[in-house]
């Protein structure tokens, strides 16, 4: 805790006065580019990964970043809607990454047994895991880790799309959702890509600028 407080000393004395215009500005107000619902997994630095200054992302983390079906009263449907209603933000990440402590869990659940919220919270994921044993991957073999993880990004991004404002704003081309797996090893970033179904390295996706062209069914 020491060194932490002596962070801060250096943030005072060395950060914010180079920096001052920037603090002030926020002072009064945020315009973040984008959502990230990310894991709390203390070796993800996204504005680090990002090359990103305060005010640019809006961040929610959590075990396995998970992003549940919508509800009418849980801490992530209540940033999701802030995000999108008063921030008016047109893009969300789900951002997973390499050697996920939560997907171990999900893997192996009896590593959780004695930790009954974790394991209850990891039902949110169960669904990747159900995909994981129906493509045929054992949950022992080298490959279920990181194909686990993919899945899970994906079925985050599906529940997105059971909440109200984010069905609507998709319908209407005003956000964009996203799914990266940031290698923690390597730095790589990898994104999916829904058009193509398959990963890619992020820069290789081309991201539409605007508003999207929507085809309804």
């Amino acid at each position: 805790m020491n060194r932490i407080i002596e962070g801060i000393q250096q943030f005072q004395r060395d950060v914010f006065p180079l920096n001052r215009d920037l603090f002030q500005k926020l002072a009064v107000g945020q315009n973040p580019e984008a959502l990230f619902i990310a894991c709390s997994d203390s070796r993800v630095s996204l504005e680090w990964i990002t090359q990103c200054q305060p005010g640019e992302l809006f961040v929610c983390r959590n075990a396995g970043n998970m992003a549940p079906p919508w509800s009418h009263s849980d801490g992530i449907s209540a940033t999701i809607e802030y995000a999108l209603s008063a921030l008016n933000i047109w893009h969300i990440v789900i951002c997973g990454h390499s050697d996920c402590g939560a997907m171990k869990g999900l893997l192996h659940p009896e590593k959780v047994a004695a930790m009954p919220d974790v394991k209850g919270w990891l039902r949110n994921a169960d669904g990747a895991r159900q995909a994981l044993v129906a493509a045929g991957i054992p949950l022992d073999s080298p490959d279920a880790l990181p194909e686990l993880t993919k899945l899970n990004v994906r079925l985050q991004l599906d529940n997105l799309r059971s909440h109200p404002q984010v069905y609507a704003r998709l319908r209407t081309g005003t956000l964009q959702l996203h799914g990266w797996i940031y290698q923690i090893d390597s730095g790589d970033v990898l994104a999916w890509n829904a058009a193509d179904s398959c990963w890619v390295a992020v820069h290789e996706l081309e991201i539409p600028a605007g508003r999207l062209e929507v085809h309804h069914a």
